[in-house]
């Protein structure tokens, strides 16, 4: 586990990880050790992402996989609210960097608009989920998977190499990601929805 330094929008610290089991694990980790307000856990490969309904799957190099730890200055009880806007900051960074059309889904899947088969394929996926750890103030962990480079396992999959047939810099896709939902987040702090 390294501390680095990479100069993204209002993050706290940076932990990056080479090869890890899941962001989550690692960021509720932190979180029972009361680590600060945007923490972001970073991994180049996943060996156990975790999906819908639990679903785990291998998450290879080239993608940007991540989560954000915070602590809202609101009571949350549900995280609906903020997982849909993540997804739309997601996918609004993929859309302002290579011009592809993104959509959105409401259990947080990101799609993209595959002109070649003239269908919408799952480029990414956004999970929130709340974490209390004994004694402290809630945390809230923000996590997503991007498929930037690396091999999506199905073929109803896609990622921005296969969209645009060239590699992209990964961590160009994580800084515009995170300054988007930076903006989706100061509204969703505002809302009186969560």
């Amino acid at each position: 586990m390294e501390d680095i330094t990479l100069s993204l929008p209002c993050v706290g610290r940076m932990v990056s990880v080479d090869v890890l089991d899941n962001t989550q694990t690692l960021a509720r980790e932190l979180a029972a050790q009361n680590c600060e307000h945007g923490t972001l856990v970073l991994a180049y490969e996943q060996t156990a992402a975790w999906g819908q309904n639990g679903r785990g799957w291998h998450a290879g190099r080239g993608g940007v996989y991540f989560t954000l730890l915070l602590q809202p200055e609101k009571e949350v009880r549900v995280t609906d609210g903020l997982c849909r806007r993540a997804a739309e900051a997601a996918a609004q960074a993929l859309e302002t960097l290579f011009h592809f059309k993104t959509k959105t889904s409401r259990s947080g899947e990101v799609l993209a608009r595959d002109v070649e088969t003239k269908s919408w394929k799952k480029i990414g996926v956004v999970r929130t989920e709340i974490l209390e750890p004994e004694g402290q103030t809630p945390w809230l962990a923000v996590s997503a998977n991007l498929n930037v480079n690396n091999r999506p396992e199905k073929t109803t999959d896609t990622s921005v190499k296969k969209l645009l047939g060239r590699e992209i810099d990964p961590e160009w896709v994580l800084q515009e990601t995170l300054e988007e939902f930076w903006k989706h987040y100061a509204q969703w702090q505002l809302s009186s929805q969560n």
